[in-house]
């Protein structure tokens, strides 16, 4: 299947997503459940890098992957598409004379790893003759022989097809009872079975599972045409299959009555709730333009820390090294030196790679790092930014801080997003409360359109559900919402920040970055927040 018959499938309003094509064998689903055993990758990482040495390398690092992937595809009570793919293969990254050179290959023979080795040694060699300065790489030791594995607690790729198609179909037909007029529903699942070795003396195999079950729900109204679509609440996560089993202690109802799960999911009763919400954005009130407290829920906000802080501190992109998937930073390092007040006090935002069940977490990145957490902004202020092995240097660290991925043994590895998430408030705060002290506001739920330019600093950001705030309670729904920021003004408008209680996870199943292009999965953990003087317009266009 090609990436625009993909997209026809799945239809449109997937967000902010990119759609990778879907690579890989079409395989069946029982040989999902098939490895390759460590010895023998042990054996094959250590052919790659005697092969390059030989060849003249300083350092070699290898990464044997099999990237599995299950899309199960609906619409209303039809089955859309299954799809079952498998890619395997080794890459194998090298430095000689000082510059990088990089080559992969799926035949897992001895001698065609070792004539891969060294097509990587000569591409870095004739690298090295257009280099200005060599590459730094940061020091790290060796940690041996480890291994590492998303804690689930049932493997997605052991249940049986027909039991997830029977779950979609419920979902859609509950949907259909309960009003809706059109429903997809889709199950991505992800297994990346990854083994990495270097010079350093690492040996790290990881095991890292993910899941999403997006859906889509529309209301048409019959005697107008006019139609309004409701996207499910449900976050991607790092978990098994246990995600779809929901609990009644994750349940949390919101104000104005959607409810939302923390650590699992109800798709069904996610997919009634849609449907219902859907039909009431057809007679929802159109929004009057103004200015408007925000109070933004964990479902929505994740896109905006996404978008307007994650992206702008990574480092290449505020170096000018990447500029593709809008662009570069206007978060440059004379910022970072100037002690920039990117926020207000009561915004604190980190990068992890550790929080278990976020699509980032693994054990140690795609360079042998083990992976840690680190403060961006500091009350307010920015500090950091997310760095690699070879940029260490440049901010004067010591070493990397783990933020080096590939999404396939066939990629070289660069800079991708950590987890970056807004750390919750200090005082005790529930969305309840939050509300009371709104005079004139909108509560924004779930994730919508965006744009954004090419500095990341001017962004516009819709969502799924609007609810009007009056004098401390919601009053009516809305529609045809949207908000305009300037990054650190936004970020300064910050008032509250709800407490723990309330911190949950959103997150990208597939976020793009790079030429060619490379998709990664990451999560943004959030509490309910209050952004005061958000200027508001309203997106409905007249067709005359």
């Amino acid at each position: 299947m090609d990436r625009r018959d993909f997209l026809k499938i799945t239809g449109a309003g997937l967000g902010s997503l990119v759609i990778p094509a879907i690579c890989g064998r079409a395989i069946a689903a029982e040989a999902l459940l098939t490895k390759i055993d460590v010895a023998t990758k042990k054996r094959l990482a250590d052919v790659a890098l005697q092969a390059a040495k030989s060849s003249g390398a300083s350092y070699c690092d290898v990464r044997i992957g099999r990237y599995l992937r299950q899309f199960v595809i609906t619409r209303e009570d039809k089955v859309q598409n299954v799809v079952n793919t498998e890619s395997t293969g080794i890459g194998i990254r090298v430095i000689a004379k000082g510059a990088w050179g990089f080559a992969a290959t799926s035949d897992l023979s001895s001698d065609a790893i070792a004539k891969a080795a060294a097509q990587a040694v000569a591409i870095a060699k004739a690298n090295a003759r257009l280099r200005t300065e060599p590459v730094q790489l940061a020091p790290t030791k060796g940690v041996g022989e480890v291994s590492w594995a998303t804690p689930i607690v049932k493997n997605a790729m052991e249940v049986p097809i027909k039991d997830k198609v029977d779950l979609l179909l419920g979902v859609n037909a509950a949907a259909m009872q309960a009003g809706a007029s059109f429903i997809n529903s889709i199950l991505f699942l992800v297994n990346e079975q990854k083994y990495f070795a270097s010079t350093d003396g690492s040996y790290i195999d990881q095991d890292v599972h993910r899941i999403w079950a997006p859906m889509h729900v529309t209301a048409v109204d019959q005697k107008t045409g006019k139609f309004r679509t409701r996207a499910g609440l449900s976050a991607p996560r790092g978990m098994g299959f246990e995600y779809l089993d929901a609990k009644a202690a994750d349940r949390i109802e919101l104000p104005g009555g959607a409810v939302v799960y923390r650590d699992s999911y109800d798709m069904k009763a996610d997919a009634i709730a849609a449907a219902k919400q859907a039909k009431e954005k057809l007679t929802a009130q159109s929004v009057k333009p103004g200015k408007y407290d925000l109070m933004l829920d964990p479902s929505h906000l994740w896109l905006t820390i996404h978008e307007s802080v994650g992206h702008p501190l990574e480092l290449d992109r505020v170096l000018g090294y990447e500029a593709n998937y809008a662009g570069t930073s206007f978060a440059t390092m004379d910022k970072l030196k100037d002690k920039f007040k990117y926020g207000s006090d009561k915004v604190t935002i980190f990068a992890d790679k550790v929080q278990k069940g976020t699509l980032g977490a693994v054990g140690y990145d795609d360079e042998g790092i083990k992976t840690q957490r680190w403060d961006l902004i500091k009350d307010g202020t920015l500090v950091n930014y997310q760095v690699i092995r070879d940029q260490a240097h440049i901010l004067g660290l010591k070493e990397s801080q783990g933020c080096c991925y590939a999404d396939s043994w066939s990629s070289v590895q660069f800079q991708r997003m950590a987890n970056v998430s807004l750390a919750p408030g200090k005082d005790k705060l529930a969305p309840a409360e939050m509300i009371k002290n709104i005079e004139n506001g909108i509560y924004i739920i779930g994730d919508g359109s965006f744009s954004i330019d090419q500095q990341r600093y001017n962004a516009q950001f819709g969502g799924q559900l609007f609810y009007e705030i009056k004098n401390g309670k919601v009053t009516q729904p809305l529609e045809d919402v949207a908000y305009q920021i300037r990054t650190p003004e936004f970020w300064n408008s910050c008032a509250a920040v709800c407490d723990e209680g309330d911190y949950r996870f959103g997150g990208s199943f597939f976020d793009g970055k790079g030429q060619p292009g490379q998709v990664s999965a990451v999560s943004h953990g959030s509490s309910t927040a209050r952004f005061n003087g958000a200027n508001v317009i309203n997106t409905a266009r007249s067709l005359g």
